[in-house]
């Protein structure tokens, strides 16, 4: 699933009866799921995060830009924030199976509307920024409000959408891509705020002003201006403070790149600096949300030094992470809350979060769906995790230390393939309900009748292409199991054959359903491929199945 995140940030922070005004308008949009509102009353500002599919996303932040345009007015705001519009600034940022690139074009998207279709002159900025002086948003927003007049008349700052004059009521909006900005709080045993201010100097990016060792004063060039020392970690942001609640120092961190300097490098080089000046790291704290991606880095991080695999679920990847960093000293952390992919729903479908008792129950019943496909893609995810335990089971002897890459490759790839099968239990009834919908489209006319058919023909695509999805999933099981039989624990030798038995049954049940649903299609160019595809796809199953049981088998005897 595609997911953005959205923060716009409106310039409205007293009047809670038009800041929700904005919300509504947001919230109305279907499959966006807004996650924070933080209004200000110093800054006089709303800070207001949605998350979604793109096209959802792009949607809601217009129509929240729409309604402050509406329930605004600049001409008499004042706060202690510097802004320059009513919906002061708008970034998009990735969140799963997006690119910076995809939030690049999002922003333009939305930047266009609302210039053509609010009057709004718009500034793009960050990522988004077409020129080079534009990226930096405090030089786009200098001037503020007041400034903005005289500002869209000069010629280099023309704005990149929208009309060349002040919209006098919503001002200008600052509209961009960035990456996703994790806050960031690790707690010292101490309560001086001197030792976590200079910790925080050490760490952040801009460092700390050079001094003259003879004379302990500051380096300054030939403007006067203090010369600064490098910190240790890129695209952070740090301050030391104490925080009276806790009775701790903390060292506060805006990471503003999570790829370039993760939670937990951020987190071991706080204990590294920490241990230099006599305290101790006693654990942190998140502030806001986390991408799902960020946790499952750190327990993996964590994994590898304990030389334990990094091949397990989901969920006991992020108590690694919890008890590595040490996230629940302070209160308890609670991932449904704290991790943004959880806050928008289930990582998996309905019938995938059943037991087995009530799946098999769901199947057994009259209705049509879940029924093979699902089934299929359910043989396949057991093959899976089968083949996961095997690696799994391959740890924790000296014998085996050799063989620490191959099983954490194993087992991670397993891992990988068992949650997209799990997606697919859902998706392929899915797809079978809407060829239902198709069939259920009223066609009296002539116009009617054609759509109908069209709607049926793509909906027939999809429920084939899911199967075939399937198909191709499992297919990718059986090497896994092969290698897992092959090089893995000699005790589990009969679960790495279980593994592709069932990776096989997954393939061939999928195919079945790719066939019966490819007789609904009148597209040859379509169906010849397909049938081509699953025929290969089928024979290379077929013989690595083969090669699996031979292995098994001679091991079995053997032993």
């Amino acid at each position: 699933m595609r997911i953005v995140e959205c923060v716009p940030n409106f310039s409205e922070g007293r009047d809670l009866e038009k800041i929700k005004l904005i919300t509504d308008a947001m919230s109305a949009v279907s499959d966006v799921s807004l996650l924070d509102v933080d209004p200000g009353a110093d800054t006089n500002r709303t800070v207001v995060t949605i998350v979604g599919n793109p096209d959802s996303v792009i949607e809601a932040a217009f129509q929240g830009i729409k309604m402050a345009s509406h329930v605004l007015d600049m001409r008499t705001h004042r706060g202690e924030h510097a802004r320059m519009g009513a919906t002061d600034v708008c970034p998009f940022v990735p969140v799963r199976d997006v690119t910076m690139e995809d939030c690049v074009q999002f922003s333009h998207q939305l930047a266009k509307r609302v210039g053509d279709e609010l009057g709004i002159s718009v500034y793009m900025y960050e990522h988004s920024a077409t020129t080079p002086k534009r990226s930096n948003l405090a030089t786009v927003r200098a001037g503020e409000y007041e400034g903005m007049s005289q500002k869209l008349k000069l010629s280099e700052w023309k704005p990149d959408y929208g009309p060349d004059e002040l919209n006098i009521t919503a001002g200008v909006t600052a509209i961009g891509a960035r990456e996703f900005l994790i806050a960031y709080n690790v707690n010292l045993n101490t309560q001086s705020k001197s030792i976590a201010t200079d910790i925080a100097l050490d760490l952040r990016e801009m460092g700390r002003n050079k001094r003259d060792p003879k004379t302990n004063k500051f380096i300054r060039d030939e403007n006067g201006v203090p010369i600064k020392r490098p910190g240790k970690l890129k695209d952070v942001k740090a301050v030391g403070w104490y925080i009276d609640e806790y009775s701790v120092a903390q060292i506060s961190m805006n990471l503003v790149n999570y790829n370039v300097t993760p939670v937990h490098i951020a987190f071991e080089e706080t204990r590294i600096e920490a241990r230099k000046r006599g305290v101790r790291v006693t654990g942190s704290e998140l502030v806001g949300l986390i991408p799902l991606n960020a946790m499952l880095d750190a327990g993996r991080y964590y994994l590898k030094k304990q030389k334990r695999s990094t091949g397990i679920p989901e969920s006991d990847l992020i108590h690694i992470a919890v008890k590595s960093l040490g996230l629940d000293e302070l209160a308890p952390f609670n991932a449904q809350e704290k991790i943004i992919e959880y806050r928008i729903g289930n990582r998996f479908g309905d019938l995938s979060n059943l037991s087995i008792v009530d799946f098999a129950d769901e199947t057994s019943r009259e209705s049509a769906a879940p029924g093979g496909g699902s089934v299929s893609a359910a043989a396949g995810v057991m093959g899976s995790a089968l083949s996961a335990m095997v690696a799994n089971l391959t740890f924790g002897k000296k014998k085996w230390e050799p063989l620490y890459n191959d099983m954490c490759r194993i087992s991670v790839d397993s891992q990988i393939i068992k949650d997209l099968l799990l997606t697919l239990i859902d998706e392929d009834t899915q797809a079978f309900n809407k060829v239902m919908d198709a069939f259920r489209i009223p066609a009296k006319s002539d116009k009617e009748k054609v759509e109908k058919e069209k709607a049926i023909e793509a909906a027939n695509k999809y429920a084939t292409e899911i199967p075939f999805k399937v198909l191709k999933t499992c297919s990718q099981i059986l090497p896994l199991a092969f290698e897992a039989a092959e090089k893995g624990n000699p005790n589990s030798i009969s679960d790495a054959g279980v593994a592709g038995e069932m990776a096989h049954a997954g393939a061939h049940g999928a195919a079945l359903n790719v066939k019966i649903n490819l007789n609904g299609i009148h597209d040859k160019t379509f169906v010849d491929k397909m049938n081509l595809e699953t025929e290969n796809i089928l024979d290379n199953v077929n013989g690595n199945l083969i090669k699996l049981r031979k292995l098994v088998s001679g091991k079995l005897i053997s032993d």
